[in-house]
């Protein structure tokens, strides 16, 4: 048997690399109009690969926030608290900063367009940055304040409550009636929101929004607990099987929950907190097993590259993004703007035989491209923590 001790497992890293891989990968088709199946979201209830891969990063978090909050005993100190304070913050701005450089590239190829009128009028509050800032912050508090054994409780409340507010409040329903929608309007307004699109309509109902963080919070700590059980237990092949365990049976009552909860990303139900949460634990002992245990680990150096500086590299690959589609170089015959999107994806169109595998190609090309600057920085070693 092999023993662990105290060092780092590489399959957190690895599970973590290919979640960052996984966002970049669906989040930049070539067209949105044309995907595969799998590398689109549910439209309203569902789940489908590209519904994982968000969940299974923040699982991850979860895990890593147990290692990072170790190291200061999980005593609330002024330290510790300014640190949490800092990196949420961070986060935020990285959040905003994104956007407002997205308005800033694009109102240059529009005149009309003025980037300091707009830099507040139409930010979008939150998002994927601030979602991590908030869950981190809260997770991170409920850490470090209660006794490690009330978290399970926790997490269940969590789960509990959210499920009765969105049963008791339309939360299941494409509606205005949303609560999720509801609140979001009246404490963001409209105008600082995403609309989600189901069923060929537009509803201002925020993905990232303000009450669907709350299960994030449950779902950030359920992998801070798993980050525990890796640790307390040195034996790696017992820490296979109690991930794979506790990962089975978080799938199989989050199944079951679909029943009376439907499972769904867009309001982010307690049903889709516990399937995702346990697919991530079963897909951590998997690698664990084949790479901690086994030691098969030269097919994973490509993860690792984004693992190893998942939030720098989401970045930058959000930052490539905006440049691809912003940046004009001259338009085409039908006065379309020709960008380094539009080159990329009209070659994929030339070389293949059908939309959606000139949009995925582009899609993986795009990831490669990001992958190039984290590679960079893994061969230096250089880790760049945000």
């Amino acid at each position: 048997m092999k023993k662990s001790d105290n060092k780092r497992l590489l399959a957190v890293d690895i599970l973590r690399g290919i979640t960052i891989a996984g966002m970049l990968l669906v989040n930049n088709p070539g067209s949105w109009s044309h995907l595969y199946a799998p590398l689109a979201h549910a439209e309203w209830t569902g789940l489908t690969p590209t519904d994982l891969v968000f969940p299974f990063f923040m699982f991850v978090m979860g895990v890593a926030m147990y290692f990072s909050l170790r190291k200061f005993d999980f005593r609330p100190s002024g330290a510790l608290v300014w640190k949490i304070c800092r990196r949420t913050l961070i986060l935020f701005l990285i959040g905003w900063a994104v956007q407002w450089f997205g308005m800033w590239l694009r109102g240059l190829y529009n005149p009309e367009s003025h980037f300091f009128a707009r830099m507040f009028g139409d930010l979008r509050i939150l998002g994927v940055f601030q979602r991590l800032a908030l869950v981190y912050f809260f997770g991170s508090m409920i850490a470090i304040l209660c006794r490690t054994r009330w978290i399970p409780w926790i997490i269940g409340a969590i789960l509990v409550v959210y499920a009765i507010i969105l049963g008791t409040g339309h939360g299941y329903d494409f509606t205005l009636d949303n609560i999720v929608s509801r609140i979001d309007l009246a404490v963001l307004g409209e105008e600082h929101m995403y609309h989600e699109h189901a069923f060929g309509e537009a509803l201002a109902l925020d993905p990232e929004g303000i009450l669907s963080t709350l299960p994030c919070i449950a779902h950030v700590l359920i992998g801070f607990m798993m980050g525990k059980m890796l640790v307390d237990i040195r034996d790696n092949n017992i820490r296979v099987g109690k991930a794979a365990l506790w990962g089975s049976i978080m799938v199989l009552v989050g199944w079951l929950a679909q029943y009376g909860i439907p499972c769904s990303k867009k309001v982010w139900t307690s049903s889709y907190v516990l399937i995702t949460c346990g697919m991530a634990s079963c897909i951590l002992a998997m690698l664990i097993y084949f790479i901690d245990i086994k030691g098969h680990k030269r097919w994973c150096r490509f993860f690792q590259s984004f693992g190893v500086n998942p939030l720098f590299c989401y970045l930058v690959g959000t930052l490539l993004s905006i440049v691809f589609g912003a940046v004009r170089f001259g338009k085409q015959a039908d006065d379309t703007p020709i960008t380094i999107h539009s080159m990329l994806y009209d070659f994929w169109q030339s070389v293949t035989t059908t939309p959606e595998a000139a949009s995925c190609f582009y899609a993986i090309t795009f990831v490669l491209i990001t992958w190039c600057f984290g590679y960079i920085l893994y061969k230096k070693k250089i880790y760049i923590k945000i």
